[in-house]
């Protein structure tokens, strides 16, 4: 049961008072699990009495256990009880005892008041690509592309050979390293520099000065040989093309191309006109954002930064100091900021949204979909709400919310015109369901 206390602007303080039968039902799903996963010499497993459980593990553990598996329940479930969006909370737990109910206050912050505009009355232009005979055909050519076998020839090389070419090392003539090189895919300097050569040939490639992610290269000259030249060979379009990409016919791959063509644009159309749709509403709504709201989102996009350079083996602190002395680390925290607000926007302009819908998700729902995201990432849904602890899930439910508001917005807009009918003369559009009548 959840109890408001105070709110002052966007400032809110409430408490949430957990009935007893819960809390046991608690302690006893911990207990269950320390049973199964703790060994206790001279007991089979699950077998052990709690006393000698507790001795192994400590009963803070099992008291901490308890309170982490009830705040993760209870708090988001008392947040949207009392219809409250936090931004942040500090959550301060009472005391815990197995048979007696549970007691917790919060303090946090809500977030802004947000005025949508008028955005039923928003019209969208976005529309899936428009998959035309020329658009399969040049499909078709690029799988003969990615599908070309290569043979050696004893010619100067051409413009859409495949040269071996061996690096020399400068001033000598031991070889550094062999590469294949796709002149139709080479850049130009190279392309010109080998063109008309001769297997066996060395030929110098000068390399024009050039920017290489925050380095500046300057221009020089590479020494190569010409180890081998190969002609690309397509295959002809037909039937025994098709079959190579178990395919039975080469209509059924025009066919099933075509389909699939048409599915990834309707999905592109999709996405374009989710993404026209946000930008209308947020241009179009009156908010005053809190700083603390952007100064969260900002730190947590920081901390993704951070954890994406550590996977690569890069530290934060040595990327930093390599911006600040390239004189690119203000910059970047300008993007950084700037990204921030854009996406907190969004997300307001969204959870606005949905709550001018009414939408909301029940329990079920919301379990449902933690037991999905919990399966695809091999999770158990308690290991999952553990993961995300009590903002996470709060902002998981906010996530699913957004999106079913974003897709029952856009259903109650209806489908753009296509270009056939922006084009129609006036009166064949008004014509048209008389005579259809008749």
């Amino acid at each position: 049961m959840a109890e408001l206390v105070s709110q002052n602007g966007n400032k809110v303080e409430f408490k949430v008072t957990v009935p007893a039968a819960e809390v046991s039902r608690a302690y006893q799903q911990v207990w269950t699990a320390i049973s199964r996963d703790v060994r206790v010499p001279g007991f089979r497993p699950g077998k052990a009495p709690r006393s000698v459980l507790a001795k192994r593990v400590g009963m803070g553990y099992v008291d901490s256990e308890v309170r982490d598996r009830l705040l993760e329940v209870h708090y988001p479930q008392a947040a949207r009880e009392l219809k409250l969006n936090l931004v942040d909370a500090s959550i301060d737990p009472g005391a815990l005892k197995d048979g007696q109910a549970f007691d917790f206050g919060v303090t946090g912050e809500t977030y802004p008041q947000v005025k949508l505009g008028d955005w039923k009355g928003v019209s969208l232009s976005a529309q899936a690509p428009e998959i035309t005979d020329e658009v399969l055909e040049q499909t078709l050519t690029d799988l003969r592309e990615r599908n070309a076998t290569f043979e050696s020839v004893e010619r100067p090389i051409e413009a859409s050979d495949m040269v071996t070419i061996q690096e020399l090392a400068e001033g000598s003539e031991e070889q550094s390293g062999s590469y294949p090189v796709y002149l139709d895919m080479a850049e130009a300097h190279v392309r010109d520099a080998l063109v008309g050569k001769n297997k066996g040939d060395e030929v110098e490639i000068t390399v024009p000065a050039h920017q290489h992610g925050d380095h500046e290269h300057p221009a020089h000259t590479v020494k190569v040989r010409v180890e081998d030249v190969k002609h690309k060979q397509l295959q002809a379009l037909d039937d025994e093309f098709a079959k190579s990409l178990n395919f039975e016919s080469l209509d059924r791959l025009r066919s099933d191309l075509k389909t699939e063509l048409e599915t990834r644009a309707g999905r592109e159309g999709d996405t374009a006109r989710r993404e026209e749709f946000v930008t209308a509403l947020t241009e179009g709504m009156e908010v005053e954002i809190p700083q603390a709201l952007l100064g969260n989102r900002r730190e947590a996009m920081l901390e993704e930064i951070q954890a994406d350079l550590s996977r690569q083996g890069v530290k934060w602190s040595e990327y930093e100091s390599f911006m600040q002395e390239q004189g690119k680390l203000d910059e970047f925290m300008a993007d950084l900021a700037k990204n921030a607000e854009t996406r907190v926007r969004r997300d307001l302009a969204l959870e606005q949204l949905a709550e001018d819908q009414g939408l909301q998700l029940t329990d079920t729902q919301f379990n449902a979909a933690l037991s999905a995201l919990a399966q695809s990432n091999n999770m158990t849904v308690q290991q999952l709400r553990t993961q995300l602890g009590p903002n996470g899930l709060n902002g998981y439910y906010a996530s699913i919310v957004r999106e079913q508001a974003l897709s029952q917005a856009i259903s109650q807009l209806g489908q753009p015109e296509t270009a056939e009918q922006k084009d129609a003369p006036a009166e064949e559009t008004e014509t048209a369901p008389t005579e259809t009548a008749e």
